[in-house]
Protein backbone atom coordinates (compact mmCIF):
# COMPACT_ATOMS: atom_id res chain seq x y z
CA UNK A 1 0.00 0.00 0.00
CA UNK A 2 1.26 3.51 -0.87
CA UNK A 3 1.81 5.69 2.19
CA UNK A 4 -0.29 8.21 3.69
CA UNK A 5 -0.46 10.85 6.56
CA UNK A 6 -2.25 8.59 9.38
CA UNK A 7 -4.89 10.40 11.44
CA UNK A 8 -7.80 9.66 13.49
CA UNK A 9 -10.61 10.83 10.99
CA UNK A 10 -8.52 8.90 8.01
CA UNK A 11 -8.43 5.66 10.32
CA UNK A 12 -11.80 5.65 11.18
CA UNK A 13 -12.43 6.27 7.58
CA UNK A 14 -10.57 3.17 6.06
CA UNK A 15 -12.73 0.50 3.99
CA UNK A 16 -12.12 -2.84 5.24
CA UNK A 17 -10.47 -5.20 2.11
CA UNK A 18 -12.21 -7.69 0.79
CA UNK A 19 -10.05 -10.25 1.70
CA UNK A 20 -6.63 -10.64 3.49
CA UNK A 21 -5.34 -7.60 5.44
CA UNK A 22 -4.06 -4.31 4.02
CA UNK A 23 -1.36 -2.15 5.35
CA UNK A 24 -1.77 1.61 5.26
CA UNK A 25 1.92 3.17 6.28
CA UNK A 26 2.56 6.44 7.90
CA UNK A 27 3.86 8.93 5.67
CA UNK A 28 5.45 11.41 8.52
CA UNK A 29 6.74 7.92 10.06
CA UNK A 30 8.77 5.38 7.75
CA UNK A 31 8.23 1.85 9.09
CA UNK A 32 5.08 3.02 11.38
CA UNK A 33 1.43 1.71 9.74
CA UNK A 34 -1.93 0.51 10.26
CA UNK A 35 -3.30 -2.77 9.97
CA UNK A 36 -6.62 -3.30 8.77
CA UNK A 37 -8.22 -6.82 8.15
CA UNK A 38 -11.18 -8.52 6.25
CA UNK A 39 -13.29 -8.08 9.35
CA UNK A 40 -12.70 -4.45 9.82
CA UNK A 41 -9.64 -4.78 13.46
CA UNK A 42 -7.43 -1.94 13.16
CA UNK A 43 -3.77 -2.56 14.58
CA UNK A 44 -0.85 -0.53 15.09
CA UNK A 45 2.57 -2.17 13.55
CA UNK A 46 5.96 -1.17 13.19
CA UNK A 47 8.93 -2.54 10.93
CA UNK A 48 12.09 -2.76 12.32
CA UNK A 49 16.13 -3.38 12.05
CA UNK A 50 17.78 -4.91 8.79
CA UNK A 51 15.34 -8.40 9.11
CA UNK A 52 12.25 -5.58 8.32
CA UNK A 53 10.71 -7.32 11.62
CA UNK A 54 7.19 -6.38 12.17
CA UNK A 55 5.75 -5.95 15.54
CA UNK A 56 2.65 -5.38 16.76
CA UNK A 57 1.63 -2.64 18.66
CA UNK A 58 -1.39 -2.73 19.70
CA UNK A 59 -5.12 -2.34 18.67
CA UNK A 60 -6.56 0.87 17.58
CA UNK A 61 -8.78 2.52 19.60
CA UNK A 62 -7.48 1.08 22.94
CA UNK A 63 -4.69 2.63 22.04
CA UNK A 64 -4.80 5.90 20.10
CA UNK A 65 -2.59 6.79 17.28
CA UNK A 66 -0.22 9.44 18.98
CA UNK A 67 0.26 6.81 21.77
CA UNK A 68 1.21 4.12 18.86
CA UNK A 69 3.30 7.07 16.94
CA UNK A 70 5.63 7.54 20.08
CA UNK A 71 6.01 4.07 21.06
CA UNK A 72 6.86 3.11 17.39
CA UNK A 73 9.60 5.80 17.57
CA UNK A 74 10.95 4.65 20.93
CA UNK A 75 11.09 1.31 19.86
CA UNK A 76 13.02 2.17 16.72
CA UNK A 77 15.49 4.54 18.49
CA UNK A 78 16.45 1.75 21.26
CA UNK A 79 16.94 -0.21 18.10
CA UNK A 80 19.24 2.46 16.33
CA UNK A 81 20.68 3.05 19.75
CA UNK A 82 21.24 -0.75 19.96
CA UNK A 83 19.33 -1.01 23.17
CA UNK A 84 16.38 -3.18 22.30
CA UNK A 85 17.22 -6.31 20.02
CA UNK A 86 14.91 -6.82 17.76
CA UNK A 87 12.41 -9.20 19.65
CA UNK A 88 11.22 -12.60 18.01
CA UNK A 89 8.19 -13.00 16.43
CA UNK A 90 5.15 -15.31 17.53
CA UNK A 91 3.84 -18.30 14.82
CA UNK A 92 0.56 -16.59 14.86
CA UNK A 93 2.27 -13.52 13.43
CA UNK A 94 4.29 -14.81 11.53
CA UNK A 95 1.74 -16.70 10.15
CA UNK A 96 -0.26 -13.59 9.40
CA UNK A 97 2.98 -11.84 7.23
CA UNK A 98 2.86 -15.74 5.29
CA UNK A 99 -1.13 -15.64 4.12
CA UNK A 100 -0.83 -11.85 3.05
CA UNK A 101 2.38 -12.34 1.13
CA UNK A 102 0.97 -15.57 -0.15
CA UNK A 103 -2.58 -13.75 -1.38
CA UNK A 104 0.00 -11.75 -3.45
CA UNK A 105 2.46 -13.96 -4.94
CA UNK A 106 -0.24 -17.52 -5.49
CA UNK A 107 -3.04 -18.44 -7.39
CA UNK A 108 -6.42 -17.56 -5.00
CA UNK A 109 -7.35 -21.27 -4.75
CA UNK A 110 -3.37 -21.71 -3.36
CA UNK A 111 -3.53 -18.63 -0.83
CA UNK A 112 -6.67 -20.36 0.16
CA UNK A 113 -5.84 -23.79 1.17
CA UNK A 114 -2.91 -22.51 2.29
CA UNK A 115 -4.77 -20.23 5.34
CA UNK A 116 -7.21 -23.17 6.01
CA UNK A 117 -4.35 -25.35 6.52
CA UNK A 118 -2.15 -23.62 8.25
CA UNK A 119 -5.42 -21.94 10.83
CA UNK A 120 -7.37 -25.33 10.90
CA UNK A 121 -4.08 -27.17 12.36
CA UNK A 122 -1.53 -25.16 13.25
CA UNK A 123 -2.53 -21.87 14.70
CA UNK A 124 -3.78 -23.15 18.10
CA UNK A 125 -0.58 -25.10 19.30
CA UNK A 126 1.16 -23.12 17.89
CA UNK A 127 -0.39 -19.68 18.19
CA UNK A 128 1.32 -17.82 21.02
CA UNK A 129 5.03 -20.04 20.69
CA UNK A 130 7.93 -17.99 19.68
CA UNK A 131 8.92 -19.30 15.91
CA UNK A 132 12.27 -20.04 16.80
CA UNK A 133 11.09 -22.48 19.66
CA UNK A 134 9.10 -24.52 17.44
CA UNK A 135 10.82 -27.82 17.47
CA UNK A 136 10.50 -30.90 14.61
CA UNK A 137 9.21 -32.72 17.55
CA UNK A 138 6.18 -30.08 17.69
CA UNK A 139 5.57 -30.33 14.14
CA UNK A 140 5.37 -34.04 13.91
CA UNK A 141 2.96 -34.73 16.82
CA UNK A 142 1.00 -32.31 15.26
CA UNK A 143 1.43 -33.91 11.83
CA UNK A 144 0.74 -37.57 13.38
CA UNK A 145 -3.15 -36.18 14.69
CA UNK A 146 -3.90 -36.44 11.12
CA UNK A 147 -3.05 -40.11 9.72
CA UNK A 148 -6.47 -41.14 10.01
CA UNK A 149 -7.12 -38.73 7.10
CA UNK A 150 -3.95 -39.53 4.66
CA UNK A 151 -5.47 -36.39 2.04
CA UNK A 152 -5.07 -34.01 4.68
CA UNK A 153 -2.16 -34.96 6.12
CA UNK A 154 -0.13 -34.94 3.42
CA UNK A 155 -1.41 -31.46 2.19
CA UNK A 156 -1.20 -30.26 5.80
CA UNK A 157 2.54 -31.24 6.14
CA UNK A 158 3.17 -29.79 2.66
CA UNK A 159 1.76 -26.31 3.70
CA UNK A 160 3.83 -26.21 7.06
CA UNK A 161 7.12 -27.37 5.10
CA UNK A 162 6.57 -24.06 2.74
CA UNK A 163 5.84 -21.57 5.84
CA UNK A 164 9.09 -22.22 7.69
CA UNK A 165 10.98 -22.42 4.13
CA UNK A 166 9.08 -18.84 3.42
CA UNK A 167 10.38 -17.73 7.57
CA UNK A 168 13.87 -18.93 6.86
CA UNK A 169 14.25 -17.36 4.22
CA UNK A 170 12.60 -14.00 5.76
CA UNK A 171 15.45 -14.42 8.42
CA UNK A 172 12.72 -15.38 10.88
CA UNK A 173 14.11 -18.27 12.03
CA UNK A 174 17.99 -19.79 11.62
CA UNK A 175 16.89 -23.23 11.67
CA UNK A 176 13.74 -24.55 10.01
CA UNK A 177 12.36 -27.47 11.61
CA UNK A 178 10.75 -29.12 8.56
CA UNK A 179 13.95 -29.68 6.84
CA UNK A 180 14.62 -33.13 8.35
CA UNK A 181 10.99 -34.72 8.51
CA UNK A 182 10.03 -36.73 6.05
CA UNK A 183 6.39 -36.60 4.22
CA UNK A 184 4.35 -38.84 7.13
CA UNK A 185 2.06 -40.36 4.28
CA UNK A 186 2.11 -41.41 0.82
CA UNK A 187 -0.86 -40.53 -0.81
CA UNK A 188 -3.43 -42.35 -2.12
CA UNK A 189 -4.69 -43.08 -5.40
CA UNK A 190 -7.85 -41.29 -5.98
CA UNK A 191 -10.03 -44.38 -7.20
CA UNK A 192 -13.56 -44.10 -5.88
CA UNK A 193 -16.13 -44.34 -7.64
CA UNK A 194 -19.62 -44.09 -5.90
CA UNK A 195 -22.43 -47.20 -6.58
CA UNK A 196 -25.38 -46.03 -7.82
CA UNK A 197 -27.29 -46.43 -4.32
CA UNK A 198 -24.59 -43.86 -3.00
CA UNK A 199 -24.93 -41.27 -5.58
CA UNK A 200 -28.56 -41.56 -5.56
CA UNK A 201 -28.92 -40.90 -1.91
CA UNK A 202 -26.11 -37.90 -2.59
CA UNK A 203 -28.43 -36.57 -4.95
CA UNK A 204 -31.67 -36.99 -2.83
CA UNK A 205 -29.95 -35.47 0.11
CA UNK A 206 -28.46 -32.29 -2.27
CA UNK A 207 -32.33 -31.64 -3.74
CA UNK A 208 -33.01 -31.73 -0.43
CA UNK A 209 -30.20 -29.23 0.93
CA UNK A 210 -31.58 -26.61 -1.36
CA UNK A 211 -29.74 -23.53 -2.72
CA UNK A 212 -26.95 -22.98 -2.89
CA UNK A 213 -24.28 -25.83 -2.10
CA UNK A 214 -27.38 -28.46 -2.47
CA UNK A 215 -27.96 -26.97 -6.21
CA UNK A 216 -24.15 -26.50 -7.18
CA UNK A 217 -23.68 -30.38 -6.13
CA UNK A 218 -27.04 -32.06 -8.06
CA UNK A 219 -24.97 -29.98 -10.98
CA UNK A 220 -21.01 -31.55 -10.16
CA UNK A 221 -23.30 -34.87 -10.60
CA UNK A 222 -25.16 -33.96 -13.63
CA UNK A 223 -22.60 -32.38 -15.66
CA UNK A 224 -18.79 -34.20 -14.28
CA UNK A 225 -17.20 -30.69 -13.80
CA UNK A 226 -15.11 -29.33 -11.64
CA UNK A 227 -16.23 -27.71 -8.01
CA UNK A 228 -14.36 -24.90 -8.42
CA UNK A 229 -15.80 -24.26 -12.34
CA UNK A 230 -19.26 -24.84 -11.04
CA UNK A 231 -18.98 -22.63 -7.81
CA UNK A 232 -17.59 -20.02 -10.52
CA UNK A 233 -20.48 -19.93 -12.63
CA UNK A 234 -22.03 -16.94 -14.02
CA UNK A 235 -24.95 -16.34 -15.85
CA UNK A 236 -23.57 -15.13 -18.84
CA UNK A 237 -21.38 -18.33 -19.87
CA UNK A 238 -24.78 -20.24 -19.63
CA UNK A 239 -27.03 -20.19 -23.53
CA UNK A 240 -29.95 -20.89 -22.40
CA UNK A 241 -31.32 -21.40 -26.37
CA UNK A 242 -28.82 -24.07 -27.03
CA UNK A 243 -28.49 -25.44 -23.76
CA UNK A 244 -24.73 -24.74 -23.34
CA UNK A 245 -22.41 -23.65 -20.88
CA UNK A 246 -19.13 -22.61 -21.82
CA UNK A 247 -16.23 -22.03 -19.19
CA UNK A 248 -13.49 -19.31 -20.18
CA UNK A 249 -9.94 -20.21 -20.06
CA UNK A 250 -9.33 -18.72 -16.69
CA UNK A 251 -11.81 -20.63 -14.94
CA UNK A 252 -10.57 -23.54 -15.86
CA UNK A 253 -7.81 -26.18 -14.54
CA UNK A 254 -6.37 -26.76 -17.97
CA UNK A 255 -6.07 -22.53 -19.00
CA UNK A 256 -8.60 -24.36 -22.09
CA UNK A 257 -12.19 -22.72 -22.77
CA UNK A 258 -14.60 -25.64 -22.20
CA UNK A 259 -18.02 -25.73 -24.00
CA UNK A 260 -20.17 -28.41 -22.71
CA UNK A 261 -24.02 -29.12 -23.30
CA UNK A 262 -26.43 -29.93 -20.94
CA UNK A 263 -29.67 -31.82 -20.73
CA UNK A 264 -33.22 -30.98 -19.22
CA UNK A 265 -32.33 -31.98 -15.84
CA UNK A 266 -29.69 -29.40 -15.85
CA UNK A 267 -31.83 -26.97 -17.09
CA UNK A 268 -34.70 -27.53 -14.81
CA UNK A 269 -32.47 -26.90 -11.71
CA UNK A 270 -30.76 -23.17 -13.25
CA UNK A 271 -34.24 -22.65 -14.16
CA UNK A 272 -35.39 -22.30 -10.18
CA UNK A 273 -32.09 -20.61 -9.22
CA UNK A 274 -32.64 -16.77 -8.38
CA UNK A 275 -30.74 -14.11 -10.13
CA UNK A 276 -29.19 -12.33 -7.70
CA UNK A 277 -26.12 -10.97 -9.38
CA UNK A 278 -23.43 -12.11 -12.44
CA UNK A 279 -22.94 -15.48 -10.48
CA UNK A 280 -25.24 -18.05 -10.43
CA UNK A 281 -23.85 -18.97 -6.57
CA UNK A 282 -22.87 -15.47 -5.19
CA UNK A 283 -20.92 -15.68 -1.80
CA UNK A 284 -21.58 -14.09 1.24
CA UNK A 285 -19.37 -11.15 0.62
CA UNK A 286 -21.96 -10.11 -2.21
CA UNK A 287 -23.04 -10.43 -5.57
CA UNK A 288 -19.61 -10.10 -7.15
CA UNK A 289 -18.08 -13.16 -5.41
CA UNK A 290 -18.53 -16.90 -6.09
CA UNK A 291 -19.04 -19.20 -3.57
CA UNK A 292 -16.64 -20.32 -0.92
CA UNK A 293 -16.51 -22.56 1.63
CA UNK A 294 -16.88 -25.83 0.40
CA UNK A 295 -15.04 -27.73 3.00
CA UNK A 296 -17.23 -26.46 5.56
CA UNK A 297 -20.36 -27.70 3.77
CA UNK A 298 -18.91 -31.11 3.02
CA UNK A 299 -18.60 -31.76 6.39
CA UNK A 300 -21.90 -30.91 7.34
CA UNK A 301 -23.46 -32.26 4.57
CA UNK A 302 -21.69 -36.22 5.33
CA UNK A 303 -23.66 -35.70 8.84
CA UNK A 304 -26.94 -35.43 7.30
CA UNK A 305 -26.04 -38.15 3.86
CA UNK A 306 -23.53 -40.96 5.97
CA UNK A 307 -21.87 -43.29 3.11
CA UNK A 308 -18.38 -44.35 2.96
CA UNK A 309 -15.85 -41.24 2.78
CA UNK A 310 -16.04 -39.64 -0.19
CA UNK A 311 -14.71 -36.53 -1.73
CA UNK A 312 -16.29 -33.94 -4.46
CA UNK A 313 -13.85 -35.00 -7.15
CA UNK A 314 -14.93 -38.66 -6.67
CA UNK A 315 -18.27 -37.10 -8.45
CA UNK A 316 -16.24 -36.77 -11.28
CA UNK A 317 -14.70 -39.96 -11.36
CA UNK A 318 -17.84 -41.56 -10.97
CA UNK A 319 -19.41 -39.62 -14.11
CA UNK A 320 -16.83 -40.76 -16.03
CA UNK A 321 -16.89 -44.49 -14.87
CA UNK A 322 -20.71 -43.60 -15.11
CA UNK A 323 -20.70 -43.29 -18.97
CA UNK A 324 -18.36 -45.47 -19.58
CA UNK A 325 -20.48 -48.26 -18.50
CA UNK A 326 -23.16 -46.82 -20.60
CA UNK A 327 -21.31 -47.61 -23.33
CA UNK A 328 -19.93 -43.47 -24.05
CA UNK A 329 -16.68 -43.66 -25.90
CA UNK A 330 -13.95 -42.64 -24.08
CA UNK A 331 -13.23 -39.50 -26.25
CA UNK A 332 -16.70 -38.30 -25.94
CA UNK A 333 -16.19 -38.57 -21.84
CA UNK A 334 -12.77 -36.47 -22.12
CA UNK A 335 -14.25 -33.89 -24.40
CA UNK A 336 -16.94 -33.30 -21.37
CA UNK A 337 -14.23 -33.32 -19.15
CA UNK A 338 -12.26 -31.10 -20.68
CA UNK A 339 -9.41 -33.57 -20.31
CA UNK A 340 -6.23 -32.95 -22.89
CA UNK A 341 -4.63 -35.69 -22.03
CA UNK A 342 -5.50 -39.24 -22.53
CA UNK A 343 -6.93 -40.15 -26.50
CA UNK A 344 -6.50 -36.91 -27.08
CA UNK A 345 -3.29 -35.53 -25.81
CA UNK A 346 -0.14 -35.50 -27.65
CA UNK A 347 -0.46 -35.31 -31.69
CA UNK A 348 -3.68 -36.25 -31.47
CA UNK A 349 -4.84 -33.49 -29.80
CA UNK A 350 -2.79 -30.96 -31.73
CA UNK A 351 -4.85 -32.19 -35.03
CA UNK A 352 -7.93 -33.09 -33.65
CA UNK A 353 -10.21 -30.23 -33.79
CA UNK A 354 -13.78 -32.27 -34.14
CA UNK A 355 -16.17 -30.48 -31.39
CA UNK A 356 -17.91 -33.44 -30.00
CA UNK A 357 -20.74 -31.68 -29.36
CA UNK A 358 -23.21 -34.02 -30.86
CA UNK A 359 -21.59 -36.96 -29.25
CA UNK A 360 -21.59 -34.87 -25.83
CA UNK A 361 -25.10 -34.20 -25.98
CA UNK A 362 -25.73 -37.63 -26.68
CA UNK A 363 -23.94 -38.74 -23.67
CA UNK A 364 -25.60 -36.29 -21.68
CA UNK A 365 -28.84 -37.47 -21.94
CA UNK A 366 -27.56 -41.27 -21.39
CA UNK A 367 -26.24 -39.49 -18.17
CA UNK A 368 -28.96 -37.76 -17.01
CA UNK A 369 -31.80 -40.77 -17.95
CA UNK A 370 -29.79 -42.73 -15.82
CA UNK A 371 -29.96 -40.36 -12.68
CA UNK A 372 -33.53 -40.02 -13.17
CA UNK A 373 -34.03 -43.96 -13.23
CA UNK A 374 -31.76 -43.94 -10.09
CA UNK A 375 -33.77 -41.49 -8.51
CA UNK A 376 -37.34 -43.06 -9.54
CA UNK A 377 -36.61 -46.28 -8.19
CA UNK A 378 -35.03 -45.54 -5.02
CA UNK A 379 -37.03 -46.32 -1.54
CA UNK A 380 -37.07 -43.54 0.90
CA UNK A 381 -37.05 -43.37 4.35
CA UNK A 382 -38.83 -40.70 6.07
CA UNK A 383 -36.46 -38.10 5.81
CA UNK A 384 -36.41 -38.44 2.35
CA UNK A 385 -33.07 -40.19 1.80
CA UNK A 386 -32.67 -43.56 -0.52
CA UNK A 387 -32.34 -46.76 1.57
Amino acid sequence: MPSMRLTEITIRNLAAPAAGQATYWDASLPGFGLRLSQGGARSFVVVHSETRTRQTIGRYPIISLADARSEARRLMAEITLGLNKPPTVTFETALDEFLLSSEKRNRPRTARDYRRLLTRHFLAPLGTKQLGDITALSIRRIIDNLLSTPSECSHAFAAIKIFFRWAARGGLVQANPCERLSSPTKPLPRERVLTDDELCRVYLAARSGGYQFGTALQLLILTGQRRTEIGSLRWDWIDTEKRTITLPSAATKNKRTHTFPYGQMTADILAAVPRLGPHVFPGNRGPDVAITGWSNFKAKFDKTCRIAPWTLHDLRRTFATGLAALGVRLEVTEKLLNHVSGSLGGIVGVYQRHSFQDEMRAANVLWESHIASLLKSATLDPAGVSR
